[in-house]
């Protein structure tokens, strides 16, 4: 039997490199990890994976990475993702997740890797026209955030026909959960993302979760998202790999979510009723960038990839963030 080939995952020691990390181990990948750091936590790579602390955009040391360890693919996670921010600051986004990108491309040119799973998202829609939205509408970010991502998917696809080179763009849309076996989970502080935000607060850490926005055109006027487990969509990621090693003159752009999804109201009541901790609500202003709603219709990637969800279902979700919550607060008092 044929010796898996090395996998280099970017941005391993955050929160959803962190979870690839451990579902290319259970599948039996070896693994190597880089992250600079600056969100990621080193805890978070099991101590058997190799790691190393660098930046995406330091071609020498990604390169000599790459070449040591003969690495077949790579699975690209490091990058900002805060949608506000990058309306805030813009030429961060640009840097860190284009041009940072487009340097780590390069070094897989360079070094020969020919396949590349890259973390994409839903904000590369903007504003769908229709509900839910399928990979070929039509692509209009509203956000720096989302123009960033865009802009590193053209320019995949643009390699892909220059080179011996094939990937996937796996476009994201609400992430939250953590580890079933709370090896890994959302441990940044001060993050944005609702569940997360939920629990701390039902764990005393935060006094209160802000809504922002109450008058969107949704059935409770609060936004709606489709919300997917991190460790199916680390599963994801996996599958991913796999398709462009037995096809290698095929590239996919895919969702990735459950095709369902809850308003910031329904997703607090869920966190109230899981925590049996009423959580205080306190209403704010919309959020630049923020689209009413985003949900995904993800028959294109059920169809490609042997891709079964095991933990789509919201209160499952919220537990398995709850628990890796106070784990954390053992970890990290």
């Amino acid at each position: 039997m044929t010796a898996k080939p090395a996998i280099l995952v970017t941005g391993g020691a955050g929160y959803i490199g962190s979870h690839a990390v451990l579902a290319l181990k259970d599948a039996g990948w070896p693994v190597i990890t880089i992250d600079n750091l600056v969100t990621g936590f080193r805890w978070a790579v099991p101590e058997d994976v190799p790691f190393y602390e660098a930046d995406i955009a330091d071609a020498p040391a990604v390169e000599a990475i790459l070449r040591e360890h003969h690495v077949a693919a790579i699975m690209h996670f490091a990058g900002s993702i805060i949608v506000p921010e990058s309306v805030d600051n813009p030429l961060k986004y640009y840097h860190n997740n284009t041009a940072k990108s487009r340097s780590l491309i390069d070094s897989a040119v360079q070094c020969g890797v020919k396949h590349f799973i890259f973390s994409s998202t839903a904000a590369t829609y903007g504003i769908p026209e229709t509900s839910p939205v399928r990979e070929d509408c039509p692509q209009r970010p509203i956000n720096p955030y989302g123009m960033s991502k865009l802009m590193t998917e053209h320019m995949l696809d643009d390699v892909s026909k220059a080179h011996d080179f094939n990937y996937c763009a796996l476009r994201y849309f609400n992430v939250a959960g953590a580890d079933p076996h709370a090896r890994s989970g959302q441990s940044t502080a001060g993050a944005t993302h609702l569940i997360k935000v939920a629990v701390e607060a039902a764990l005393g850490k935060r006094s209160h979760v802000g809504i922002f926005g109450t008058d969107f055109d949704t059935p409770d006027g609060t936004g709606v998202r489709d919300y997917i487990h991190v460790s199916d969509l680390a599963t994801a990621h996996v599958h991913a790999l796999e398709a462009l090693i037995a096809e290698p003159d095929r590239s996919h752009r895919l969702n990735c979510g459950y095709g369902q999804g809850f308003s910031v109201l329904e997703v607090l009541n869920a966190v109230d009723r899981v925590t049996n901790t009423p959580i205080e609500r306190r209403m704010e202003p919309r959020r630049a960038g923020d689209p009413p709603a985003l949900i995904s219709d993800n028959t294109a990637i059920m169809e490609r990839f042997p891709w079964k969800p095991l933990h789509a279902d919201l209160d499952r979700i919220i537990e398995h963030a709850l628990r890796w919550e106070q784990k954390l607060s053992e970890i990290r008092p």
